[in-house]
């Protein structure tokens, strides 16, 4: 075969490595039955210790076929709603990502030759992660592991070590069950005799840690609920025209429709049936004409505020700060003197809201036209501090897709935010997987953070979440539907928030390093044969 051949090529016309495929095949396709909505957990100590073992000690370019057929199947299964989007952009992102996966596959290659590689192994997936959450166009961190253990003992750990280190532990798990494999394969019979006390130490420690993290669920880290007073919001999620990518084309309907809907809660407050708010949570692009420059709209949503005689945090599409640019924002619209605040949405979907160099892309390929105006992300926490009634309260906002990002989200905790909100617009996935994900996404932050979490999306899933990841309630796609929930004002901050920075560039740069001292063992290694002298052994140890 030449050298020039591809490696999934080589692999396949390889006898010796047939299992290596089936291991790759199997475990990415699995693992990727993790995540929502298929929230099958405990496949992630069968997928991540299948890829390990397949490329366990192989040569770089072999570990990298591997490793990117991995991604491919895994990513196909996780993040294949982006079809609807189109198969083309689907396919190129898949293709893209998995190529993270390749390169996963050559530093557990190589850090398969150091002496406690299922650590550095660990290191290195939390460095993957790290990776492809900011690479390129600020990253698509949408697959991580913390998000996939959010029904774990595990997921207990997050208002401690946050969604990097829950990734790490969940990894650690699965390098030490591979370990444990491949230890007993290597010793046979007498393995199975001589491995009962280590089996028994592996197992104690995790059912410590498993107890640790389950009972750290409830940890508090600040008076009982109330003790700062509470708020009560209005939830409205109004529903919207049509599926798919038509859900949004009739703008003023959608608006239109959170009016209606928010005359329908104002009425049940009036009369008894739920608990009077002190604001109103409208999603994303409840209004995709600017409300500051469109009359119309803005007396739609003039209406909604005085019928219910509350605030209302608008999601609304502005235009500017240039020509032919817009801004996703969040709205503070008080019935009586208008928009006291504001928050613009600070991660932008790359060709979704905005496309990454326009000016060369766009004749090239004119469906771009669709994304319209270019998104301009804000450059501000999302917190504002606005008036309720005859007190002030500061509102922590994330939008949408700004969830999948740690520090959007930490900002709004050290920036001072009580309550925690967010605004989604997901009309364009409705019946996909990425509903749920989103959904699981938003309960680690809730845990992370130790704060209720209200969620407001135009026709699917809006909810509250209790901060212990606990889903208190949730509407049902496509339909209109609010709700009133409490929410307590907090102000402690987990350590999560200010530490997982810090823990998470900390393990990338570790996982880097491992790497590195397998590539330069691995040359050693070379180099000693090339000139004749004993071998030495590759240092395993199993």
């Amino acid at each position: 075969m030449s050298e020039s051949s591809s490696p999934i090529a080589q692999l396949s016309s390889d006898k010796s490595a047939w299992w290596r495929l089936v291991a790759v095949v199997v475990g990415g396709a699995g693992l990727g039955l993790a995540w929502q909505p298929y929230g099958v957990w405990p496949v992630l100590l069968v997928g991540i210790p299948l890829l390990l073992l397949a490329v366990h000690g192989q040569r770089p370019r072999r570990a990298f076929g591997l490793s990117y057929l991995f991604g491919l199947l895994l990513l196909t299964v996780t993040i294949g709603w982006i079809q609807v989007l189109g198969t083309w952009i689907a396919a190129l992102l898949i293709l893209f990502e998995a190529l993270f996966f390749g390169l996963l596959g050559i530093a557990l290659a190589l850090i398969s030759r150091l002496r406690l590689w299922p650590l550095w192994s660990a290191f290195a997936w939390t460095a993957l992660e790290f990776a492809y959450s900011r690479v390129p166009f600020g990253g698509f961190g949408w697959v991580r592991l913390a998000y996939a253990a959010v029904d774990t003992p595990l997921a207990g750990f997050l208002p401690l070590i946050g969604v990097p280190g829950v990734s790490f532990l969940v990894a650690l798990a699965a390098a030490v069950f591979a370990w444990a494999v491949l230890w007993l394969l290597r010793n046979g019979r007498a393995g199975l005799i001589r491995a009962r006390r280590p089996a028994i130490a592996v197992l104690a420690g995790f059912v410590l840690v498993s107890a640790a993290g389950f009972g750290m669920r409830w940890l508090q880290f600040e008076p009982a609920a109330g003790d700062q007073g509470t708020v009560t919001v209005g939830v409205v999620q109004g529903n919207v025209p049509g599926k798919g990518m038509d859900a949004m084309g009739e703008a003023r309907t959608v608006t239109s429709n959170h009016l209606s809907q928010t005359i329908e809660l104002t009425a049940q407050w009036r009369l008894g049936q739920v608990p009077e708010p002190d604001f109103l949570l409208w999603p994303e692009n409840s209004t995709d004409i600017d409300p500051m420059l469109d009359q119309t709209t803005r007396q739609v949503v003039q209406s909604a505020a005085q019928v219910a005689g509350k605030p209302i945090l608008v999601g609304a599409v502005t235009r500017g700060p240039g020509p032919d640019e817009r801004q996703t924002t969040g709205l503070w619209w008080d019935p009586q003197r208008g928009i006291l605040a504001s928050y613009q949405k600070r991660n932008l979907v790359p060709f979704g809201e905005w496309i990454p160099f326009r000016e060369q892309l766009l004749p090239l390929v004119p469906i771009l036209q669709e994304v319209g105006p270019q998104g301009v992300p804000g450059t501000r926490p999302g917190v504002m501090t606005v008036p309720i009634g005859d007190r002030t309260i500061t509102v922590g906002d994330a939008v949408c897709f700004e969830l999948a990002y740690d520090q959007t989200i930490y900002d709004t905790i050290t920036n001072g935010a009580q309550v925690s909100m967010v605004q989604s617009n997901n009309a364009t996935y409705g019946g996909t997987g990425q509903i749920e994900q989103q959904f699981a996404i938003t309960r680690a932050r809730a845990l992370e953070t130790r704060r209720e979490i209200a969620v407001a999306t135009t026709n699917s899933v809006s909810g509250f979440i209790d901060r212990d990841g606990t889903v208190v309630h949730r509407t049902q796609e496509f339909t209109a539907d609010s709700f009133v929930v409490q929410l307590p004002l907090r102000s402690a901050v987990t350590p999560a928030v200010l530490l997982a920075p810090w823990l998470d560039r900390a393990m990338a740069l570790i996982g880097l390093l491992a790497a590195v001292a397998g590539g330069v063992g691995l040359a050693r290694f070379g180099r000693l044969r090339k000139t004749g002298e004993p071998e030495v052994r590759e240092s395993v140890h199993s």
